[in-house]
């Protein structure tokens, strides 16, 4: 069954709907926006990470470990290294729907949508 099918069999009293509050709640941070655009494509250590957003090891190592507790990215260990990935493809899809529709707001011809002059 294709997800967009199940959702809409959703009831609207459904546990996950508050359980998809805290998901947008999680991503209402720009630097953690970031961190799931940043491993969209593979696993980033935390200095990786913190070149590709702009931020402190320290600070993206506590936007990581939030993460990680709501179950959106995943460890590997590789020695004194931690490597961070994305743990399913949801995450990555919501942030990026939600960039698109970001991009409506601003322009009335949005580049995804095929822009002449993109």
């Amino acid at each position: 069954m294709h997800a967009d099918t199940q959702v809409n069999d959703l009831p609207l009293d459904s546990p996950y709907v508050e359980l998809a509050v805290e998901v947008f709640a999680m991503l209402a941070d720009a630097t953690r926006v970031r961190i799931i655009l940043a491993l969209r494509d593979g696993e980033l250590a935390v200095g990786e990470l913190a070149t590709a957003v702009g931020k402190s090891p320290t600070a993206v190592s506590q936007h990581l470990a939030k993460l990680r507790l709501a179950r959106m990215v995943t460890t590997r260990h590789d020695g004194n290294r931690v490597y961070y990935t994305l743990a399913d493809e949801h995450a990555r899809r919501l942030v990026v729907d939600a960039v698109l529709q970001a991009e409506h707001a601003i322009d009335s011809h949005p580049r995804h949508h095929g822009r002449a002059d993109a």
